[in-house]
């Protein structure tokens, strides 16, 4: 296995596009309540386990085993129409929001009738509850529509959160811009009557912007360096080919939280490089390192690859998914996806 090789930055290309999503989200700041996200975490009516049972089979013959781990409820562990994959942290967004707060993303799968998009899961570690929030599209008329996207990696970065969109960027969803739902119908969104809907979720997140991809590169999962001068956001491929290896790419962010753009409205690659195995779901970079988990189907334990001066090879659990980094602990954090072995977890760096 070779190391990290730099490649160009042009198929990383990012456009913003802002002006298309501020109608909608203002028509819904006028007809719905508007929370901050520690009012969320308040209310959270999931109750998660401190290194549950679940996690031991996501883990397999793992060893060393996960420092610490967080295991979701019995419905959200064994569901087949909902599954994680982005993973990001309150260490990564630099707000203190929260105290040890997680979040992670999740798509649905329906085995019948319509999608529902994707969700966010707001999990306080100290509290050990979690409440999943619904994104959504905010239309002009105020009406809400569910975004149906594979929604890989997740990354926090001030007050914003940014959902990898496989082939056309990253979406972008403002903190300051939760609402709660006034209406508790399950089976329906949007609003009717009067009344909003969003499939029976108390809060939704509607899409503040989004920056479009320009070149020929897939956006799979997400992350923050912040030990990087300007603080950088990550975002790589996931390459399933025989013989063929994914890239992944660095953005400088701004002190508020956005990629750095030109006079154009486009954000250069800092750097990209060539990833050094296939199957690789989640990558972080912290102090000159990387860190990739490389997945091995549902069965398998899966890989950490660490990439320093050299490259080693580390056990890590069934199903690794995107990666995160807790700074004070010095660890990393991923989240396993299959039915069954879905926790959140985290190892020394």
């Amino acid at each position: 296995m070779s190391a990290m090789t730099a490649v160009a930055v042009e198929p990383f290309g990012l456009r913003w596009d802002g002006d298309s999503f501020e109608a909608g989200v203002l028509a819904l700041g006028k007809e719905l309540q508007r929370v901050p996200v520690d009012e969320v975490l308040a209310k959270a009516n999931r109750v998660s386990k401190r290194k549950g049972a679940a996690g031991t089979g996501a883990f397999g013959p793992m060893s060393p085993k996960p420092v610490d781990w967080y295991c979701f409820d019995a419905g959200d562990n064994a569901t087949r129409e909902w599954y994680p994959q982005g993973l990001t942290c309150a260490s990564d967004a630099g707000t203190g929001t929260g105290g040890s707060v997680f979040v992670v993303s999740w798509y649905h799968t329906p085995s019948s009738g319509a999608e529902r998009g994707i969700r966010l899961s707001f999990l306080d570690t100290g509290s050990l509850r979690y409440r999943h929030v619904l994104l959504v599209t905010a239309r002009a008329d105020g009406n809400i529509v569910p975004i149906n996207i594979h929604a890989g990696g997740v990354a926090w970065y001030e007050g914003l959160l940014y959902v990898a969109d496989t082939t056309r960027g990253l979406r972008v969803f403002d903190l300051e811009h939760i609402y709660e739902i006034d209406g508790d119908d399950e089976n329906t969104i949007g609003k009717k009557g009067g009344v909003h809907n969003a499939f029976g979720y108390r809060y939704v997140m509607p899409q503040t912007g989004a920056w479009i991809s320009t070149g020929t590169a897939r956006f799979s999962f997400a992350a923050i360096d912040r030990s990087t001068s300007p603080d950088t956001l990550i975002s790589g491929e996931y390459v399933d080919t025989p013989g063929e290896f994914g890239r992944v790419a660095r953005w400088p962010l701004t002190s508020a939280g956005s990629l750095r753009k030109g006079a154009d409205g486009t954000a250069a690659a800092l750097d990209a490089y060539r990833l050094p195995a296939a199957r690789i779901q989640g990558a972080l970079s912290y102090n000159g390192t990387w860190y990739l988990s490389q997945g091995a189907g549902s069965t398998k334990n899966g890989t950490l690859v660490v990439v320093g001066d050299t490259v080693k090879k580390r056990p890590y659990p069934v199903g690794p998914e995107d990666l995160t980094c807790v700074r004070d602990k010095k660890t990393v954090w991923s989240v396993s996806e299959f039915a069954g072995r879905r926790v959140v977890y985290g190892v020394p760096l």
